[in-house]
């Protein structure tokens, strides 16, 4: 009988590109102050659509970290994807040009809607000079493929690579389909999502969502769980991770600084907020089963918050019914109401703040929420310290996903 230890997926690496914060450790200071940056879109183009405010990532310049030849042929959404690649395999100790053992390191991004703003400029080429004048780089520049495919050739890396399109769930799909191709001995992972939707034809496109806020006062455009709900604002960015073989990850001497330990998704239908309720509670359960751990184990919940009441009632409802008393007790966050939603990028940058979390012993509060109206524990205001080894990450989709991810603290996590 083999005596082998299973193999486990460890985040060995964290590279972030937001509203609040264009590194890591940025963003994760924002996220613990509970600052808010939802504004205007100030992005051309963008000025007569009912649209006004969003989370845009400011002060970002990719040519400051991606090569020429790169930025020609991708948009934005896979320039905030390589930037934040780049800075996970740093943060994670991997070396980006010649990396040992090439394919032994895959790529597995989510992707939205792909490169709606690249798209756009080629396509108004197309109308209003004709098609000598659109180039080459439209057909793969678009696709919600790009990103990965980008990373993988700029990076050198030549393992197992895929992308997730699994609505905004995808990003925590995306992270358990790293964990478990590690698990079947890849030796790493380089994992997330980004997102560019702020542009006129990619704007467009968002407005035919019921629930998407048109609300033009930022302190009041995105407020879930209160009596004020009315839906949810965009946001640009995302986060790339390293998950890695714990063996592996040890024997290099890299930090251990969370556990993927795991998922859940099912699927429920476009924009039937009622029914999600019955699948992301189904998801729950399932991550719990996989990741071995019993409801009270759950130190902290870092919710989906659509926004929109119907949608926080069956969230909140779902967490009770996965979790039964504990429920009430454990404390509720969601980040992401002081930056918008990103899409597939927003449940993988709130799985890098439940890693931060759990690092530093504190729960971020929720930006901009003070008055809920559902019977949860919801941190508002200021941070709340709290011994935090277990995290549980929500997300749901437009179209009807639903995912949850158990996270542990890593045995390294302390710094």
């Amino acid at each position: 009988m083999s005596t082998e230890r299973p193999r486990r997926a460890v985040v060995t690496g964290i590279g972030v590109i937001a509203p609040n914060g264009l590194r890591a450790d940025a963003y994760w200071k924002s996220v613990r102050e509970g600052l808010g940056v939802l504004d205007r879109i100030t992005r051309e183009g963008c000025g007569d659509l009912p649209l006004k405010v969003a989370g845009e990532v400011r002060g970002f310049d990719a040519s400051d970290l991606i090569e020429d030849k790169f930025l020609v042929q991708t948009d934005r959404f896979s320039h905030y994807a390589m930037a934040a690649a780049q800075l996970a395999l740093d943060d994670a100790g991997l070396a980006r040009e010649n990396p040992a053992e090439p394919f032994e390191i895959g790529v597995v991004t989510a992707a939205g809607s792909g490169g709606g703003e690249f798209g756009q400029r080629e396509l108004q080429k197309l109308w209003g000079q004709g098609s000598k004048f659109v180039g080459p780089y439209q057909s793969i520049a678009w696709f919600y493929a790009a990103s990965t495919g980008q990373i993988s050739i700029r990076s050198g890396l030549k393992g197992p690579c895929g992308v997730v399109a699994s609505d905004e769930a995808g990003g925590l799909d995306a992270i358990a389909h790293a964990a478990r191709g590690v698990r079947r001995g890849t030796g790493a992972v380089l994992v997330g999502a980004a997102e560019a939707p702020l542009a006129p034809y990619s704007m467009v496109c968002q407005l035919g969502y019921p629930e998407l806020s048109t609300v033009e006062d930022p302190d009041r455009a995105y407020r879930p769980f209160t009596a004020g709900a009315c839906g949810f604002v965009p946001a640009e960015g995302g986060a790339m991770l390293v998950v890695e073989d714990e063996s592996r990850a040890r024997d290099r001497g890299a930090a251990v600084r969370a556990v993927v330990a795991g998922h859940g998704a099912t699927f429920t239908g476009a924009s039937r907020w009622e029914e999600s309720r019955e699948g992301l509670a189904r998801a729950i359960r399932v991550a719990l089963d996989e990741a071995g751990c019993a409801p009270e184990e759950v130190d902290v919940v870092f919710a989906d918050a659509m926004g929109v009441p119907e949608a926080d009632r069956a969230e909140a409802l779902a967490i009770a019914d996965a979790l039964g008393a504990h429920a009430t007790r454990v404390p509720v966050t969601a980040p992401k109401t002081g930056i918008g939603r990103a899409y597939c990028g927003a449940p993988v940058l709130d799985t890098a703040a439940a890693v931060f979390a759990m690092e530093h012993g504190v729960v971020p509060p929720t930006p901009n929420v003070f008055d809920i109206c559902h019977d949860l524990d919801l941190v508002m205001s200021r941070a709340r310290p709290a011994e935090l080894r277990t995290s549980l990450v929500l997300s749901r989709g437009l179209m009807g996903s639903n995912a949850a991810l158990v996270v542990r603290r890593g045995d390294d996590s302390a710094r």
